[in-house]
């Protein structure tokens, strides 16, 4: 069977799923896949909110290359949108919508390159899809698609997250974090009565900014880095403050161990301020050097008709993070049509010639690994 890439983008984005409703997202695809000869399962995180696992000739002698994205996306913002971010309607080449690029595009192309592969016969190995939900709040979705998976092999992944169909071998690691301190309320008059929660937070914070991360820079994601992206305190003008907090954002390169990481913020910091992880995921990284991954850079570059061999890694977080060590540490790229500047914005858009680029890029790696 044959699905058209564009069609289905259009047909995803037109399911909102901004932080909820990915069964709806899912209902399209699914049946695609079913058809196609693919057993299909759904596990929930939570109710309405489903990760889908696509399955095709898993049981022979090599394991099943993985496919994965995400179909949940991100709120619309404050600022009017020109074009309707649920019809995705063609603008010469770009498709305009919310997902468009992050990562709705990449899921079609998954979805278009899986089934075609499905006509054929492989001599090597099957596919695995793994489309998943709430990857933007945290990977919640791969989460439980991992333990789902637990003790099923795996061959190599490939995330079509935004790259604008270059490959890239890895990403960095998010560690986002609460930072709260505690004081005592008393009124805004006689301050010498209260302890203020917000200077506290205020003097951990200025301490933070200097922060020097005990690590080597990574050869091709540099160093890691810090943010302090939120801060909030106080309920009125005329009370003493009695608790603040601040949000940090922490990108990490291959090699840390967020636990680390942790514990020399937490001392940076010092013992007014409570630091607790949102999200946890670690950096990934597949080696320049790997016979599977510079296949697939080689595949990339024939197709796009790019000379660039410079190695490449993502400053973004994806699905990767939990996925990979789910698997065992499998080969990961991550390579998709959208554009990670397009990621979050208004008017969002996507190639509609990367999108069949994409869909050919993956048909050569599901062809290479399963011996179609």
């Amino acid at each position: 069977m044959s699905v058209d890439v564009l069609n289905l983008t259009r047909e995803l984005v037109a399911v909102d799923t901004i932080g909820h409703a990915e069964n709806e997202a899912l209902a399209v695809v699914a049946p695609l896949l079913e058809h196609a000869g693919f057993s299909v399962e759904i596990v929930e995180h939570e109710q309405g909110r489903g990760t889908l696992i696509a399955e095709w000739q898993t049981g022979l002698a090599e394991p099943p290359l993985c496919l994965s994205g995400h179909v949940d996306t991100v709120p619309l913002g404050a600022a009017t949108w020109k074009y309707d971010p649920f019809r995705a309607e063609p603008d010469g080449d770009r498709l305009h919508g919310r997902g468009t690029s992050d990562m709705k595009g990449g899921v079609a192309a998954i979805v278009a390159a899986a089934t075609r592969i499905a006509a054929t016969t492989p001599r090597r190995a099957g596919l695995r899809l793994v489309l998943t939900a709430a990857e933007e709040t945290g990977s919640a979705g791969a989460r439980l698609a991992g333990q789902h998976l637990a003790g099923r092999p795996s061959g190599p992944l490939v995330i079509t997250e935004p790259t604008g169909n270059a490959v890239l071998n890895g990403h960095k690691g998010a560690l986002w974090l609460s930072a709260k301190a505690a004081g005592v309320t008393a009124h805004g008059s006689m301050p010498d009565l209260g302890v203020n929660a917000i200077y506290k937070l205020a003097s951990a914070v200025t301490r933070l900014e200097s922060f020097a991360f005990d690590v080597t820079d990574h050869p091709v994601m540099g160093g890691p880095t810090l943010n302090v992206g939120t801060f909030a305190g106080g309920l009125n003008t005329n009370s003493v403050p009695d608790g603040a907090e601040a949000t940090i954002d922490v990108r990490t390169v291959a090699g840390q161990d967020h636990k680390a990481v942790l514990g020399a913020l937490a001392e940076v910091a010092g013992e007014d301020v409570t630091l607790e992880p949102l999200i946890d995921l670690p950096a990934v990284w597949t080696d320049a050097g790997d016979e599977w991954a510079a296949s697939v850079a080689e595949i990339g570059r024939e197709i796009t008709g790019t000379h660039e061999k410079a190695v490449q890694a993502a400053t973004y977080f994806t699905d990767a993070s939990v996925l990979t060590p789910a698997f065992g540490s499998v080969p990961t790229v991550i390579c998709g049509p959208g554009e990670a500047a397009q990621a979050h914005v208004t008017d969002e858009w996507v190639s509609i010639r990367k999108l069949a680029e994409s869909v050919a890029i993956l048909e050569r790696i599901c062809v290479a690994w399963c011996g179609a």
